[in-house]
């Protein structure tokens, strides 16, 4: 089994109309043995910009305080609120520092751009090695499911209440064929004004 899929987990991040989605499930488990749902894989990093980290679950925590660190860093020295996209160039950066003994994390970025709000998705490798697609990204241990999912129910544009109904079906549909993810799900809806967060109920066996 890959280290990477020691703890299991599955994160999508999707783009819609002037809205950003991002959707986790909350199993923590060894393997096969389930140990909570109750595991945070998203991470707030600003109003508008959200951090997912699937893969082992203590290189999660570890890379989401050494990024709360810089992002902080940045932040009082420039002034300002990061952009998604500088914000994903630091990840890079951190994770492509440690590529001899790498941090077994593939970190996913969703967020709006504070000037403009556009919507912003991104994802990479445990080296750094970023995607930026137009549409979704996903990570985790059933990425072969997820894509699936998403490239049957995406379309481009979708409202925040189309686009919430869209990764959440994705999610769940993608969990529930496999073994060591799911177990509960939550998702934020990110907008210019507002983040709306809700948590799904999902086949607990």
């Amino acid at each position: 089994m890959s280290i990477l899929a020691y703890n299991g987990g599955a994160i999508i991040a999707m783009k819609g109309k002037n809205c950003v989605a991002i959707a986790a499930d909350r199993r923590f488990g060894v393997q096969a043995q389930t140990i909570s749902c109750d595991f945070d894989k998203i991470f707030e990093m600003g109003p508008h910009l959200y951090l997912g980290l699937p893969g082992l679950a203590t290189d999660t925590i570890t890379v989401m305080e050494r990024l709360r660190f810089r992002l902080n860093l940045y932040e009082l020295k420039e002034d300002r609120k990061i952009h998604p996209k500088t914000f994903s160039s630091m990840i890079s950066n951190l994770l492509y520092e440690k590529r001899f003994g790498p941090y077994f994390v593939e970190p996913i970025v969703a967020g709006l751009d504070p000037v403009t709000f556009e919507p912003f998705v991104c994802n990479m490798d445990l080296i750094g090695c970023p995607n930026e697609p137009e549409d979704f990204v996903v990570g985790g241990t059933c990425t072969e499911q997820l894509y699936g999912m998403c490239e049957v129910l995406y379309e481009p544009n979708l409202e925040p209440d189309d686009l919430f109904e869209t990764v959440s079906q994705a999610l769940v549909n993608a969990c529930d064929r496999d073994a060591i993810s799911g177990w509960g799900a939550i998702v934020y809806i990110i907008e210019k004004d507002k983040v709306t967060i809700r948590h799904l109920k999902t086949r607990m066996d």
